[in-house]
């Protein structure tokens, strides 16, 4: 694994980075390539997220479980995928609450590279992901490393809005979250999949946020694809 960590980022995780686990989680990752398994996202943008959205940038974040096991769909950032891939369920049904929530034309695209560049760290809980085969980098010592990321985030002065679609978002960064006392404020809803999303339309995540932005005087979120 060679991807470099963002400098701001770089400056508040590299003690992290030099921990036994990321070193063994670094050599696993090195063996898969060894082997010939194919692991998205490519190793140059499994920090995309954390590159896309520095650390005093970030204003909302939206929290993933795991990238796409599809052939290059995951680009490093949760739901998100390359403009010439086609939506995967989770994502339309998030541009559905999208539109309906902020009165904004259907994405053309499913890649969120707008949303990141605005301050929206779109993190999975897991960053990297064998082809082919789903949760299959589980365990591996990637939420030891990202639960780190939301732990700096929440010692933050300046306030965040965490949307946390299920179960297991939720169960992550609560953990986290109640630990102290924080600025920060806490969405929550069912997951978008096809599975639970009758509980997830009428959410409001997107307009939600942005009244908080602005409650904090901070911009709001352009929440259209671009």
């Amino acid at each position: 694994m060679d991807a470099i960590l963002e400098k701001s980022w770089e400056s508040i995780l590299q003690r992290e980075l030099e921990l036994p686990y990321m070193k063994k989680l670094k050599e696993f990752l090195n063996g898969e390539v060894l082997e010939g398994k194919e692991v998205y996202p490519p190793m140059g943008e499994v920090f995309s997220a954390l590159e896309q959205t520095p650390f005093e940038k970030v204003k909302v974040v939206i929290m993933g479980q795991d990238p796409y096991h599809g052939p290059l769909q995951a680009m490093g950032l949760s739901f998100s995928v390359r403009q010439d891939k086609t939506l995967p369920p989770s994502l339309k049904n998030i541009f559905k609450e999208l539109v309906e929530d902020v009165n904004i034309p259907y994405p053309q695209h499913g890649s969120l590279l707008s949303w990141a560049k605005q301050g929206v760290l779109l993190l999975n809980a897991t960053l990297t992901v064998r082809k082919g085969e789903a949760n299959s980098h589980q365990g591996r010592g990637w939420e030891i490393f990202t639960d780190k990321i939301i732990e700096k985030l929440c010692d933050r002065e300046s306030p965040i809005v965490f949307i946390l679609w299920g179960k297991s978002a939720q169960k992550k960064c609560d953990r986290i979250l109640s630990k102290k006392e924080h600025p920060h404020v806490v969405l929550k809803s069912s997951h978008p999949s096809p599975f639970s999303v009758k509980s997830f339309y009428g959410s409001k995540p997107f307009s939600k946020a942005n009244s908080w932005l602005e409650k904090w005087e901070k911009k709001p979120i352009d929440w259209r694809i671009s």
